[in-house]
């Protein structure tokens, strides 16, 4: 069995993100630092497909593996962080929410940002990035009912592989909220990975659809992830974390209940009002520091 292995997470690259995703965007010299400890680390980068397929012994696992995984389908992954990975020789996945992609119809809650077309895919893949899906409209799936979870992961998953030709293997939740009750939903969808957050190593011992990732932000530094990539930064996800992740999902559901309660009882938003009550950056919505 392998030892506790590091899921880094990124979002945008870029020197100057838009300003609701910038708290979890890293600058390019930031994230060329991340990668030379990455590769200083000794540690041998896999998708995480490959490390699926390693734990079911249908590839060799490598003793000490990381994973570098990217949410959400900027623009910027293409000009920035693709050619970062490809002069290291480090393979990465990407998941994209498709109901973002710059060429399909606007399906997202996301707010406004560069984001990658549908025909960028293809190139990327080739280039060594496993394309995964992160949902349609990246709304929160564990709020959401049975139907409509099954809609984003299918939708998802079927524009993905109309723009590559193939099936998709692997998903990431959306703001990294799950419940158990989804996991036979994802692999229904024919996903037989999924990633969360959680900010602990993942190991064997975890549910592959619920793999453990830790969560880069604009403040992490080269010395953070080589202390992650050595262990002593991260440990595994706790049952505090767990429960704490509980109480943060109870808080949203009450919190969505009266939301949609006030709505009803009061004339319509204004439209500036609404975005931002369906944009991830309002607190306390974007939280992707639990599971």
């Amino acid at each position: 069995m392998t030892s506790p292995v590091p899921i880094l997470l990124y979002h945008s690259v870029s020197a100057a993100p838009p300003a609701w995703i910038a708290p979890y965007a890293v600058t390019p010299a930031t994230f060329a630092a991340h990668l030379d400890a990455v590769v200083a680390s000794g540690r041998q980068p896999l998708t995480v497909s490959q490390y699926l397929d390693g734990l079911t012994g249908a590839a060799s696992l490598p003793p000490r593996p990381v994973l570098i995984t990217f949410d959400d389908g900027f623009a910027d992954f293409a000009s920035d962080a693709l050619p970062a990975l490809a002069a290291r020789g480090l393979p990465s996945t990407l998941y994209v929410t498709t109901g973002a992609l710059a060429d399909q119809p606007p399906g997202s809650v996301l707010p406004p940002a560069p984001m990658l077309l549908s025909t960028d895919l293809a190139r990327l893949e080739a280039a060594g990035v496993e394309i995964g899906a992160h949902s349609h409209t990246h709304r929160q799936l564990d709020l959401l009912g049975t139907r409509a979870v099954a809609a984003e992961l299918t939708r998802s998953r079927d524009v993905l592989a109309a723009a590559l030709g193939h099936p998709i293997r692997s998903f990431s939740y959306p703001h990294s909220y799950w419940r158990r009750p989804m996991l036979p939903l994802v692999a229904a969808a024919g996903f037989d990975s999924a990633c969360a957050v959680g900010n602990g190593l993942t190991s064997a011992r975890d549910h592959p659809l619920a793999l453990s990732r830790l969560m880069t932000e604009a403040t992490t530094s080269a010395a953070t992830v080589a202390s992650w990539l050595d262990g002593s930064g991260a440990g595994m996800l706790t049952r505090r974390r767990r429960v704490l992740a509980f109480g943060w999902r109870q808080y949203r559901r009450i919190r969505q209940r009266n939301t949609a309660t006030d709505r009803h009882f009061r004339p319509a938003a204004t439209s500036a009002a609404a975005a931002a009550d369906r944009q991830p950056g309002t607190p306390p919505t974007f939280r992707k520091d639990l599971p």
